[in-house]
């Protein structure tokens, strides 16, 4: 912004002077020439005057002499002629134009000006008294060197004001755009910091113009009820997962307990009643799940896309070679990404969870991540029944399944991580039949990428996130992929 302001008052300024200063140049340069070609014809005509009697008597004029020696005396070169082209008096350093321009003269009784080189030359006719035409011609010639000089002044005297105002203008110009751009550039910063989740940060109110200055205070305004209602929403989320799971846990663990001692009947009614509140434990791990990602505060940092790949395509393989799918990976290049630490490798898990529960036995899954400018680009590309195009459009709404027993929030926590992180999330037609889940990410230069980052998020994991999703399920939680997703902490599948 502070270029453009700077840009557009020297702009201004300049075409300010382009309007005023060359005009007025020209303006002025022109009157002088016309006044120095009028002064010059003027002085001619006068001596044409005088010189009448001289031509037309042939007698000495003193009066003649003195007007030619004040002329000469100034720097003019006078000469007389008569009509035949002699010249009766003056000086004889004139160029050889006069004798033809005498000529014209005398016969046209028009006077003519002439420019040679650096100066004026002015050929007026003499008349007789009785009007009886033209007998002679009175040539003056008269330097433009001082003329030059008051032109060449005026032009370095508009040169001068025009630089001292453009420099004026850059030095209100940089002002202006600092006065400006600086709590702008402030603001901006203030914005970026409280995206990647720094909720205490503020905008300085003190600088500026008065629009951004209250911009700056409603700013500070709502980052501050923002901050509030995250927070509140956290606490929240950290009651309900009290309240909500505890009393579940302690459900079903009695239920357990009821099911030792109890006949076949009632048993299996046990049994349907525990796998009611393992559902219900999943649609409250869901929600909060959910929330968590719609709220993200947490400061982005470079990831390894590529490495996060495949860690968890390494995790899930038992799972797909369970229910006799090929999971395959190409990442043929490094792929960064700058999002929240954790967040992809939950939206793998939620995206392989419900690729390889949607997918037939004998299907395929490919997982490719490329690097598309700025952007990092996961596709998961399956070859299964695929999905309608109503269902593409609703599934990434909460609780839209379209599996039985599915809580439907997989693909909710998917959006709304990719969203929170600056990303988009989409679904389509694979060629051929199936399902293809495409996710932009925001990328990061791959030069920047340091060794830890580089490393595989399975080294940075603790052991129990790096055991595959069969091994953190319960016996219960095996029926399928995506109830193994759903046992992993802060992870559902649809």
């Amino acid at each position: 912004m502070a270029r453009r302001i700077m840009l557009a008052v020297l702009a201004l300024v300049v075409a300010l002077l382009g309007i005023i200063a060359v005009p007025l140049g020209l303006i002025t340069a022109g009157q002088d020439r016309r006044d120095f070609q009028g002064q010059t014809s003027a002085a001619a005509a006068t001596l044409a005057s005088v010189a009448e009697e001289r031509l037309g008597d042939h007698a000495t004029d003193p009066a003649l002499i003195r007007s030619m020696a004040d002329l000469e005396r100034g720097g003019d070169r006078i000469a007389v002629y008569d009509h035949s082209g002699t010249r009766q008096a003056g000086s004889a350093v004139l160029p050889a134009l006069p004798i033809r321009l005498v000529h014209r003269v005398v016969a046209d009784t028009v006077p003519v000006l002439y420019p040679v080189h650096d100066r004026l030359l002015v050929v007026a006719p003499v008349f007789q008294d009785e009007g009886r035409g033209a007998v002679g011609a009175v040539v003056l010639s008269r330097s433009s060197e001082e003329l030059d000089h008051r032109v060449a002044v005026l032009w370095a005297w508009l040169a001068a004001v025009s630089a001292a105002g453009l420099l004026a203008a850059v030095l209100v110009s940089t002002a202006l755009a600092r006065w400006v751009g600086r709590p702008l550039a402030a603001l901006e910063a203030a914005a970026h910091d409280l995206g990647g989740g720094v909720l205490e940060t503020r905008a300085a109110v003190t600088d500026g113009p008065s629009e951004v200055r209250r911009l700056a205070a409603n700013f500070n305004t709502m980052a501050a009820r923002l901050q509030a209602l995250i927070h509140g929403h956290q606490a929240m989320m950290a009651d309900v997962s009290h309240q909500l799971r505890t009393p579940l846990a302690a459900l079903r663990l009695r239920l357990d307990v009821l099911a030792q001692d109890v006949e076949r009947p009632v048993a299996d009614e046990l049994a349907g009643a525990q796998e009611e509140i393992a559902r219900l434990a999943r649609m409250v791990n869901g929600l909060l799940a959910v929330a968590r990602a719609e709220n993200v505060t947490t400061a982005p940092v470079q990831v390894a896309a590529d490495a996060v790949i495949r860690d968890r395509v390494a995790a899930w393989r038992p799972a797909a070679e369970e229910r006799r799918i090929t999971l395959i990976t190409a990442c043929p290049e490094p792929v960064s990404a700058r999002m929240a630490e954790g967040d992809l490798e939950q939206i793998m898990d939620n995206v392989l969870a419900n690729t390889l529960d949607a997918v037939p036995p004998g299907g395929t899954v490919r997982v490719a991540a490329t690097a598309a400018g700025c952007r990092a680009c996961i596709v998961i590309a399956d070859d299964g029944p695929g999905m309608s195009p109503h269902q593409q459009q609703t599934a990434f709404r909460r609780f839209a399944t379209t599996t039985p027993g599915g809580t439907g929030l997989g693909l909710a926590i998917v959006d709304r991580l990719v969203a929170s992180n600056g990303g988009s999330a989409a679904l389509s037609d694979t060629p051929g039949g199936g399902l293809t889940v495409t996710l932009e990410l925001p990328g990061a230069p791959r030069e920047r990428a340091s060794p830890r980052d580089r490393a595989s998020p399975r080294d940075r994991a603790s052991p129990r996130d790096r055991a595959s999703p069969r091994d953190r399920a319960s016996p219960r939680d095996r029926a399928s992929p995506r109830d193994r997703a759903s046992r992993r902490p802060g992870t559902l599948s649809s």
